[in-house]
């Protein structure tokens, strides 16, 4: 018999994650990312929150038949019946679905969100956890803010619920307020009165990172008899976060004799999904970010230097191939091989046996290397990574063909050739810089009056010849759409970037009249 507890490992990025400004995903995003959590040998999917939108619904319900053959899949509800209709629709076709319910416990939450009682807030949660059993048998029932609750009103909606059919039970850190041994404490006075109560019912943790705490907050949980953990890739979620699913798995494996714990994470893909979720949401992670930020597995101390040459465990607790991490990259130049690129696709995680895409792969390569001399690993990823947006974008976008900008202090112009539908559209626009009368070309070439709200560059690669990536965000009518590009020439990937904001804007399905004049 297997010594270890195995540790539950929910991912909550589509759902809480997604709740960050700006890291908004499309239907095709959220499959991608999907599959790559799939992949990393996750749980439960929480895979959104179907009564928002009904593009989030959809977006759900695609998950669940893309992934939800292996892995099991959950959607937040409030305690309202349509709220639950909504998850149960879009997750029944899941092998493991799981209704999650939340429904406020602290008092702060009860009088001031609430207005009400807390026997009429109690008898919420169970109505609703009732109406849930009566679609599926698993039934996740969370006490959002459960930190801050009054423990006997605490413990009496979780006997209640658990009476009325909950199976897992989730103490959230929803503000971020607790204290490790703090936590740790209260989860083990909740669990030990859980196991007498019904001890079939898993007990679950969701802790945020307000002051820097969510992932100690996690590990305390499961030192102190936590069955689950709920976490995101790179700690993303709303305000300061969510606990970081890396760092938590990597804890947990690093000091197993520790904690005594596993899980089913498959470490070896937490780089790669760290960065596909990076470039999805043009958010960066912290070069000194654990796990997974550039400089996590980078020495630059001399006499760090020289341990590490004698022995790696001096100054290592752990490989970069532990995570997926290469510990030498792979250099390419022009005069390497298909060989040899087909190789580092391979390496990378990427299927190269489509001969007609890997051959317009490797030419977009040999671009690129002739610009950039050498080509490391990171930029044959993003090289595969945008050749995939490409290859799954619909033909009826704005494509940018050619440009040509000058700037002076008088009069900086623009010229662009965009092509739609196979036709080309050419005009030219002046601005205040470069860009902007570049960016000033496109709108009147689109007839898209997109307001340019957020613009950042930055370099992704090593040398002079670095890949920059811009990121962008347009706003219209109210509604925030985000585009990105790379290349060596930043202001082709400026270009490109509200190229691929406009046509974002097009994929959401806006008119053109209601997409004109709102700047």
């Amino acid at each position: 018999m297997d010594r270890y507890r195995n540790i539950i490992v929910l991912d909550t990025t589509l759902r809480d994650g997604e709740q960050v400004p700006g890291a908004k995903l499309n239907v095709r995003q959220k499959l991608e990312f999907a599959q790559q959590l799939k992949r990393l040998r996750v749980d439960i999917i929480e895979a959104g929150f179907p009564a928002s939108s009904q593009g989030d619904f959809q977006a759900v319900q695609q998950i669940t038949r893309s992934v939800g053959d292996t892995v099991g899949i959950t959607a937040l509800a409030r305690a309202v019946k349509s709220d639950i209709d909504a998850v149960y629709e879009s997750i029944r076709e899941a092998a493991q679905p799981l209704i999650h319910i939340v429904l406020g416990a602290s008092n702060v939450h009860v009088e001031k969100k609430f207005n009400r009682s807390q026997e009429a807030v109690l008898q919420m949660g169970v109505d609703a956890v009732r109406y849930a059993k009566t679609l599926l048998p698993q039934v996740q029932y969370s006490t959002e803010d459960a930190s801050r609750a009054d423990f006997e009103y605490l413990w009496k909606t979780i006997e209640a619920v658990v009476k009325a059919g909950a199976t897992v039970i989730n103490i959230p850190d929803t503000v971020g307020f607790a204290e490790p041994e703090e936590f740790g404490h209260l989860i083990r006075r909740i669990q030990e009165r859980l196991k007498n109560l019904d001890e079939r019912v898993i007990l679950s943790v969701h802790c945020h990172n307000d002051l820097g705490l969510a992932t100690a907050n996690t590990l305390s949980a499961i030192k102190n008899g936590a069955e689950k953990i709920e976490c995101t890739i790179n700690g993303l979620g709303e305000r300061a976060g969510n606990s970081s699913l890396e760092e938590a798995v990597m804890a947990l494996k690093v000091r197993e004799a520790l904690y005594g714990c596993r899980t089913n994470i498959d470490t070896t893909e937490l780089m790669r999904t760290s960065r596909l979720l990076t470039h999805l949401t043009g958010l960066d992670v912290q070069v000194n970010k654990a796990i997974t930020g550039d400089n996590a597995f980078a020495h630059s101390s001399g006499i760090h230097q020289d341990g590490l040459l004698k022995d790696k465990q001096v100054y290592e607790i752990m490989s970069p191939e532990d995570v997926g991490a290469e510990s030498m990259e792979l250099i390419l130049t022009a005069r390497s091989g298909r060989h040899a690129v087909r190789h580092a696709v391979e390496k990378l995680g990427f299927d190269a046996s489509d001969a007609a895409g890997f051959e317009q792969l490797f030419q977009r390569f040999l671009t690129l290397a002739d610009a950039k001399k050498e080509v490391y690993d990171h930029d044959l990823y993003y090289l595969l990574s945008e050749q995939q947006e490409q290859r799954e974008t619909s033909h009826s976008l704005y494509e940018l063909v050619s440009f040509q900008v000058i700037t002076n202090e008088i009069c900086p112009t623009a010229t662009a050739v965009l092509r739609i539908n196979g036709q080309e559209l050419k005009g030219s626009a002046i601005g205040d810089g470069p860009i902007d009368a570049l960016y000033s070309a496109i709108k009147t070439l689109t007839g898209i009056e997109a307001k340019l709200t957020s613009y950042k560059i930055n370099s992704i690669s090593h040398g002079k010849e670095a890949i920059g990536r811009v990121n962008i965000q347009l706003e219209v009518g109210g509604t925030t759409y985000t585009g990105r590009a790379m290349d060596t020439d930043i202001i082709k990937a400026s270009g490109q970037a509200f190229i691929n904001g406009i046509n974002a804007i097009i994929l959401a399905g806006e008119s053109q009249s209601d997409i004109t004049n709102v700047m």
